[in-house]
């Protein structure tokens, strides 16, 4: 079998296909928004570093709890469809307050609305690409979903450049258009969507019970520990804009290092998925770990513009080698009928790790500057990956 066999994704599941296309148009409507919201916050509301860090942490970490009680609640229903619609049409109903903005207070509650959608949504909607997926399909499965998510993270930052240029910088206007994908996108997650059969009427129970929580594996607990640690580091993507924008990058340019991002990501994370089925998921969840920390120590030293641009593909690359790999990991380890529980806790896990993460990144830039931001991410990055190939050292996964 070929990465790229045409054959293995025409037998992709159709819940995986619909699911990466509503990721896509809600990408498409959310990058277009953040993309753009660190400046818009500096520039238009005239808040400074340590408030974008402030609030991308408390939306992020605050909203993380339901990702732990929708997706147990995903368990206990059954019916993970629901839930998944509920949570991507928060998201959409919440963007106009990004145009009606007049304060940092508001970008909060806007964000704060979205995290919260993504937290209902993430837990439910990634246990549905297993419910639907052969475990010999699970590395590719997440790696497809995950590069059509990209495409429209990729759209996104690309349609931000285009209508700022068309608009003459209009924020407001920008935010407003970015709102029709996001209605597209709830759309045809209700309409295109079947929930499949192992996630319907199951006994109920209650998956966050002692005993049931005890049944998920030793190492699937070692997993959220070592995203937990990695997370501390892995600050908001709004400080790589704002470092971009002080190496020299102009601001409309700016969102364009994303689309850079994105388009290696959406590139790699199906390749990767693939390879992950028939050689082993561990080994490259390390590598995309260790080439996350060398370019974060890029960014603590970047000095020209084209080392930012080559920086922004290369984080894409530990992306597409992290991301979808770390979720198969995860359904790989757990049963089936705690698939939901296991994700929100590996969410729950990041969410509370980017608050501190981001709190950390905003006070270091102001107190020592963006280098040493930069290089505390690459330390914890590398602290993570130690304890992941100590913790798998004696398993065949490693081998």
């Amino acid at each position: 079998m070929k990465i790229r066999d045409s054959s293995y994704l025409q037998r992709m599941p159709r819940n995986v296909w619909i699911l990466g296309l509503v990721s896509l148009l809600n990408d498409v409507s959310s990058e277009t928004i953040h993309s753009l919201l660190p400046l818009f916050l500096v520039s238009v509301l005239g808040a400074n570093v340590l408030t974008v860090g402030l609030i991308e942490g408390i939306a992020e970490a605050t909203a993380s709890v339901f990702k732990v009680f929708s997706g147990a609640l995903s368990d206990y229903l059954g019916q993970r469809k629901a839930l998944a619609v509920f949570g991507y049409g928060l998201s959409t109903f919440v963007k106009p307050l990004f145009a009606l903005s007049t304060s940092p207070l508001w970008v909060l509650a806007a964000r704060f609305g979205d995290r919260v959608g993504k937290g209902i949504r993430g837990a439910p909607r990634d246990a549905l690409v297993a419910d639907a997926t052969p475990e010999a399909m699970r590395g590719a499965a997440y790696g497809l979903r995950q590069s059509l998510d990209t495409i429209g993270a990729f759209l996104g930052p690309l349609a931000a450049f285009s209508l700022m240029a068309a608009s003459g910088n209009n924020f407001r206007l920008v935010f407003w258009l970015a709102l029709i994908p996001g209605v597209l996108a709830v759309g045809l997650l209700a309409v295109g969507v079947r929930e499949p059969r192992l996630a319907q009427k199951q006994q109920r129970f209650n998956p966050l019970h002692w005993n049931n929580l005890a049944s998920l594996s030793r190492n699937y607990w070692i997993l959220v520990g070592v995203a937990l640690l990695f997370n501390l580091g892995n600050s908001s993507d709004a400080f790589l804009l704002l470092r971009a924008a002080q190496v020299g990058i102009s601001a409309s340019f700016v969102p364009l290092t994303l689309l850079v991002m994105n388009l290696t990501y959406s590139l790699s994370a199906y390749p990767v998925g693939v390879l992950s089925d028939r050689l082993g998921r561990v080994k490259l969840l390390v590598g995309g770990f260790l080439l996350y920390a060398l370019v974060y120590l890029g960014f603590a030293f970047v000095q020209a513009q084209w080392q930012v641009w080559g920086l922004f593909a290369l984080y894409g690359l530990h992306l597409g080698m992290s991301q979808g790999i770390l979720l198969a990991l995860v359904a790989d380890r757990v049963p089936a009928t705690l698939r939901g529980t296991a994700f929100g806790f590996l969410n729950l896990a990041v969410g509370v790790a980017l608050l501190p993460a981001s709190l950390l990144a905003g006070f270091l830039w102001q107190a020592f500057g963006s280098g040493v931001t930069f290089i505390t991410g690459s330390m914890l990055a590398l602290m993570a990956t130690l304890i992941l190939v100590l913790s798998q050292a004696n398993t065949r996964e490693m081998i």
